[in-house]
């Protein structure tokens, strides 16, 4: 099946990664994690701890088996791009769909970072300055704040030009988050602040959840489903920096991305366990909006909400590296490295954004759609489908076990997405909002 391919450019055959493991970990963790982990407090109270504990679980060994899947299809080639094991697997049409679908997943995330940024910002300002949320000043204009955080920050880290330059920003943006869970492990040790929760349903939902059943499966709980699947979305990073890895080889990045994995799933489950211990069933989507219900002005607070935005603010570069690169593998292919490019895909892709998000805020309604379609597709579908047809059958048989796993991976994909889709067009009919809080 191999001589029956098409050809493909081997990029990576040439360079010579110099990125070490501990920074590799620390870019793949970085992205790895988004705004989603605010949100999933509000998921376990839906679902209760053992519920959520076992789908964060099976989703984190599902992510992992899925860079496998990827690893091992680039090891047969000798490709480490996405795009380049899609041409090899399906030819152009292979290429143009991976490509396709990271430059719509990617800038759907940053989008939505950057949103966050516009939004959440001024308030904080507002909050530490105690200045009358009322008044004209520049500084609590989030039009403003978005475009100086994007020129004064993300531009120049964006414009590296190789990843591995980046880990030392992501150690620091992990470190953020670090301090965000601290936070929420030492605001657990207070009791419930709302008068209007009852204690008797403490023990109740801790286990199962607000539906107070163990085996009932609400919409709500449904909800959560997509949510969690896609909480370790890191694909279109995964072989950029196995690219950059130094001394690279298929195990040793395995590693790393176990690891990653790991980090984040401990952060994940612990950040959710004390966020919903301290609320409860009054636990909102966002988790800080909580918080701030009791005490808007609580120091503490504000800063874990503006350590929240840095991390989220660093992570835009680590997202924007695979977009660059999925434009060149679809249009330039066959072009070496050119500085004026690699300043003008960012600057374009920087400054396109930045216009969605300060004219057309409403458009991430779209992404939402559009992340609920690539998604699927960069986590399940392609990995599962480029490994059956880059693997030869001679190597292993179509009936062989691991192909028959990776056919049942990519209809996990599909049973995903028609998941995730149906979800969202019920939101937009209903006019509620539950299927918010991805990455």
């Amino acid at each position: 099946l191999t001589t029956m391919l098409p050809a493909a450019p081997k990029p990576a055959e040439n360079f010579e990664g110099k990125t070490s493991f501990g920074m590799s970990v620390f870019n793949l963790g970085n992205a790895i994690m988004g705004s989603g982990i605010l949100g999933l407090a509000y998921a376990m109270a839906n679902t209760g701890i053992l519920l959520f504990l076992f789908l964060l679980t099976v989703v984190a060994v599902l992510s992992c088996y899925s860079i496998h899947l990827l690893l091992k299809s680039s090891g047969i080639v000798g490709i480490r791009a996405y795009e380049q094991l899609g041409y090899r697997a399906f030819g152009t049409p292979g290429k143009m769909a991976a490509g396709i679908a990271i430059t719509l997943q990617n800038i759907g995330a940053m989008s939505s970072y950057l949103y966050i940024v516009k939004s959440e910002f001024p308030l904080v300002i507002q909050a530490f300055s105690r200045a009358d949320p009322n008044a004209d000043l520049w500084y609590l204009n989030g039009n403003y704040l978005v475009v100086m955080v994007s020129i004064g920050i993300i531009l120049p880290l964006a414009l590296m030009k190789q990843l591995g330059y980046l880990g030392y920003t992501s150690g620091f943006s992990l470190s953020c988050m670090v301090f965000f869970l601290s936070v929420i492990y030492k605001k657990f040790q207070i009791p419930c602040p709302f008068e209007e929760f009852s204690a008797a349903n403490h023990t109740v939902s801790v286990v199962y959840g607000n539906t107070g059943r163990l085996c009932a499966f609400p919409l709500q709980t449904a909800y959560t489903i997509p949510i969690l699947a896609f909480a370790f979305v890191c694909h279109p990073e995964v072989l950029p920096i196995y690219t950059e890895l130094r001394n690279p080889t298929q195990r040793r990045m395995q590693h790393v991305s176990n690891l990653s994995i790991l980090v984040m799933y401990t952060m994940y489950f612990l950040a959710a366990l004390f966020g919903y211990l301290t609320f409860y069933g009054k636990t909102e989507t966002e988790l800080l909006h909580t918080y701030s219900r009791i005490d808007p002005y609580d120091t503490l607070i504000l800063c874990v909400r503006l350590a929240v935005l840095t991390a989220v603010t660093l992570t835009v570069p680590i997202v924007l590296f695979p977009v660059r690169r999925a434009l060149n593998q679809m249009f330039f292919a066959s072009k070496s490295f050119n500085w004026l490019r690699h300043v003008a895909i960012a600057v374009t892709l920087l400054s396109f954004i930045n216009m969605l998000v300060i004219f057309a805020p409403n458009i991430l309604g779209i992404f939402g759609i559009i992340g609920a379609t690539s998604a699927p597709c960069l986590i399940f579908i392609f990995p599962a489908i480029f490994y059956i047809r880059i693997v030869p059958k001679e190597q292993e048989p179509m009936h062989s076990i691991p192909k028959i796993l990776a056919a049942c991976f990519a209809g996990l994909g599909v049973a995903f997405m028609i998941m995730s889709l149906s979800f969202i067009i019920v939101d937009w009919t209903t006019g509620s909002s539950n299927s918010g809080g991805g990455h």
